[in-house]
């Protein structure tokens, strides 16, 4: 086990922060001054910020930065630059001793999943002012980390990934940008009367307790390939430093599986997955499981009342929804029922991770293909900055 440098008590004096002035309603630079600056002047920390200039610069920052001069990385954004630190701490090659820097979240993005699953914990409001100070009180806890990997591709996720009706919402409905937060409702509605259902299968251990979803089947990987968009250009024995993913002999889980068609599939790692949409409520931040929301079939009218009901987790008691954990599974995306010529969106975090034939910019570049993907869990294996 190694050891990390990095306490679970005590206060933070020197903190990195990395500032996002795109993410949102732009308002991160706003929020920082007026709301968080303050506060961790008046404790006395010292603090060196990084305005991100572009997509993936705080994943360049965080895998060469110097962590021994800080007690903290600070995330002023929305989820999206969490996620890049995660990812930039775990390409390196003290990854072990990296990933273990504590890290804080302050909501100042569009969904902000994380932040408000940590406030919810102690009931405190999802504010700036009140993610500051529980920076500042020091008080962290332990986060799960998943890895999707595909061939020799990973990537590393602390949120969501979705596939169907919810991946479908969340990126198709960048084209309504101009609404606000209100292209998600708006087009929800339109998703839900124009339904689409996938065909495809997903294969899974269960958590204890869950072993009753799905059947029973050996292990089912195949080749995967490596992504037809990026190619590695690094040494192998290189990339072999780096992080893998958890050391789990998949062969040897008792696998089981559930074919589509699907309407929706969504893995959550925390309870909230935007500061308005309680996606799982039984999610832990450090149980090793993520929490699986599945939907095969649903008449439109009551798939309505779902998505209403995800404001407060009450979706869940629907029986047309499954929900369970799970600590491995692979997933199988196929193509639309009733168009087979087109496929669906892989949901990664708020982003595209893989897209399939006809769909919404499919022309775009992607980490990875539309194929099988293979997410496991590690449990606890980041640490948070968290309110108690």
């Amino acid at each position: 086990m190694i050891c990390s440098p990095f306490s679970f008590s005590g206060r933070p004096k020197r903190l990195f922060i990395f500032l996002n002035p795109f993410g949102g309603k732009k308002t991160a630079p706003i929020v920082f001054r007026d709301h968080v600056k303050p506060l961790l002047e008046d404790a006395e920390i010292q603090i060196t910020v990084q305005e991100t200039q572009h997509q993936l610069h705080a994943k360049e920052v965080a895998r060469a930065l110097d962590i021994s001069k800080y007690d903290g990385i600070i995330c002023v954004s929305g989820d999206g630059i969490l996620v890049e630190v995660i990812n930039g701490l775990l390409e390196r090659d003290d990854w072990e001793t990296a990933i273990k820097i504590p890290i804080g979240v302050v909501p100042a993005g569009t969904g902000n999943g994380v932040a408000k699953s940590l406030l919810d914990l102690v009931g405190d409001p999802c504010t700036a002012a009140n993610a500051a100070l529980t920076i500042i009180r020091g008080h962290k806890r332990s986060l799960d980390v998943v890895t999707i990997k595909q061939g020799e591709n990973r990537f590393f996720s602390v949120l969501m990934i979705a596939w169907g009706l919810v991946a479908d919402i969340d990126i198709e409905s960048e084209i309504y940008r101009w609404m606000g937060s209100a292209r998600f409702d708006f087009y929800a509605l339109s998703r839900i009367f124009h339904l689409r259902q996938y065909n495809g299968r997903i294969s899974f251990m269960p958590a204890p307790g869950f072993e009753t979803y799905g059947e029973p089947i050996s292990y089912p990987a195949k080749s995967t390939s490596s992504g037809n968009n990026t190619a590695s250009t690094e040494p192998i024995k290189l990339w072999r430093l780096r992080y893998q993913g958890p050391d789990i002999n998949l062969e040897n889980l008792s696998w089981r599986v559930i074919t589509g068609p699907f309407i929706s599939l969504w893995m959550n790692n925390v309870p909230w997955s935007s500061e308005h949409l309680m996606a799982a409520p039984e999610a832990q931040f450090s149980d090793g499981y993520v929490d699986l929301i599945i939907i095969k079939k649903c008449p439109r009218l009551h798939l309505l009342s779902v998505m209403s009901e995800m404001s407060n987790g009450g979706h869940v008691r629907s029986p047309y929804v499954m929900y369970l954990k799970v600590k491995a599974l692979l997933l199988e995306p196929g193509p639309r029922m009733e168009e087979q010529e087109k496929g669906g969106i892989i949901d990664v975090d708020g982003e595209v991770l893989a897209r399939g034939k006809g769909t919404y910019h499919c022309d775009r570049k992607t980490l990875m293909t539309y194929d099988q993907l293979q997410v496991t869990v590690d449990q606890g294996l980041a640490t948070l900055f968290a309110p108690v």
